[in-house]
């Protein structure tokens, strides 16, 4: 596929990495000399300099031959305006980044006037796993699939839980759940585990669940399943703004520090029934004057990475909340990993999750679309939701007798609303949606989980 890329911020570099990588065809375009010239060389993408939103330098970069066109500059209304302009330029599929909160209740309206495919808001989409994580703070992160049917959470093994020493194929009949693990990071060690696999205290587990089967399997180790009653957020951006509209629906309340008196005022009439405080989160006294220590969860949701890891850090120290993170840079994830400071979210990867999914279903071969990806164990793995359409060499035999490639795992089955974790005489037929976790990136399609 034939993809151009109208912005070299974070999220633009992210996608032309990830896209490349699967050997699509990728055009980057960006106004600014430096950004373009700061790009690694063994990126495989032509640089063009210029507007993205200009006619002329779309079709420079080839707009009546491109699949798909990406707009993720700083700009709502460029990115917008660029997807316009190679609709009626090149027809091909487009999407636009949109993050101010003005436009989030019109987002259908401007899908259909302007014939845009996608739109992605980096920050509600944020948001919306931010409340997922407060319904069931046990988790350090979920994603769900089967529309809520299924859910991939990760979690930290303590010496509480009783875990330690024991293989994987005991964990369900030790807790009575039908769970599956289906990745192990230790270190700097990552593992698709076997059923010998030996577990340990302090190892990050993914698994994956019905939310009946996971909400059994933590009560059994002895981890919290209720959602949250209060929490407090430092930072009243785009992403606190959206994080804490998702709270008060969900009956939970909320505290925001804000260092801006103006921003203040404007959050005091968009969220009137959250209380906004005006002072510095990075003051330890402020905080714990408004409540921190009886928190029960805490979000560092600034635009300082350096920030909001610090204070999270305090706030372990301080209180017993659910912690989340928000981080924007990702150099220095497994040092991060390794400070234990609750949930970490990183906008940029969701975003290009969300991206690259779109992409995969746009680009497979028979029809047995990529309904869902995830970036998983820091980008190393994947967890990708195929439908299978029509029936082919994965479908109507045992699963044992499949030869799959190493390093995957096939999670989960959904067939006509009933979702299972899959045994060895199970089969994938027509009509499911199948659940696959590997480290082998760049699956496009079911057939992709044969070896060769």
């Amino acid at each position: 596929m034939k993809i151009i890329i109208i912005g070299c911020g974070k999220v633009g570099l992210t996608l032309a990495e990830l896209l490349s990588a699967e050997k699509h065809d990728v055009v980057l375009i960006d106004e600014s000399s430096q950004k373009l010239s700061s790009i690694p060389e063994e990126l495989d993408a032509l640089r063009i300099l210029g507007n993205g939103a200009s006619v002329n330098i779309q079709q420079e970069a080839g707009v009546e031959e491109a699949d798909l066109l990406i707009a993720v500059t700083g700009s709502d209304e460029l990115n917008l305006l660029c997807c316009l302009i190679a609709k009626k330029a090149g027809n091909c599929h487009t999407i636009a980044r949109v993050r101010n909160p003005i436009y989030n209740k019109e987002i259908g309206f401007i899908k259909e006037k302007l014939g845009i495919s996608m739109i992605i808001n980096p920050e509600l989409t944020a948001a919306t796993e931010i409340s997922r994580l407060l319904r069931f703070p046990s988790a350090i992160k979920i994603d769900t699939f089967a529309k809520g049917r299924v859910e991939l959470l990760k979690f930290r093994i303590k010496p509480e839980f009783h875990l330690n020493n024991m293989p994987v194929s005991q964990i369900g009949s030790h807790t009575n759940s039908d769970i599956l693990i289906c990745a192990v990071e230790r270190g700097d060690l990552i593992a698709i585990p076997d059923g010998n696999f030996i577990l340990r205290d302090n190892d990050l587990l993914s698994i994956i669940a019905s939310p009946q089967n996971a909400s059994t399997f933590f009560k059994h180790i002895g981890f919290k399943t209720g959602q949250v009653k209060n929490a407090m957020i430092v930072g009243g951006g785009k992403l606190g703004y959206y994080t804490a509209n998702l709270l008060q629906a969900m009956n939970i309340n909320v505290r925001i520090v804000e260092n801006n008196r103006d921003r203040c005022e404007q959050l005091s009439v968009l969220l009137p029934d959250s209380t906004i405080i005006y002072g510095d989160g990075t003051d330890k006294q402020l905080l714990l004057e408004e409540g921190l220590s009886e928190a029960e969860s805490f979000l560092t949701l600034t635009g300082l990475d350096e920030e909001n890891i610090l204070l999270s850090l305090f706030a372990k120290a301080n209180s017993n909340a659910k912690l989340i993170t928000k981080v924007t840079k990702i150099a220095f994830t497994e040092i991060i990993n390794n400070l234990d400071i609750g949930s970490v979210i990183y906008p940029k990867h969701l975003t290009a999750d969300y991206i690259l999914q779109y992409v995969r279903a746009m680009s497979n071969s028979i029809g047995s679309n990529v309904e869902t990806l995830y970036q998983i164990l820091d980008g190393r793995a994947e967890a990708l939701e195929f439908a299978i359409h029509d029936a082919s060499a994965v479908t109507n035999i045992p699963l044992a007798e499949l030869k799959l490639k190493s390093n995957l795992l096939i999670g989960s089955i959904n067939r006509k609303g009933k979702t299972w974790i899959p045994r060895g005489q199970d089969t994938i037929q027509v009509g499911d949606t199948v659940i696959i976790v590997t480290t082998q990136k760049g699956l496009g399609d079911i057939l992709d989980i044969l070896r060769k």
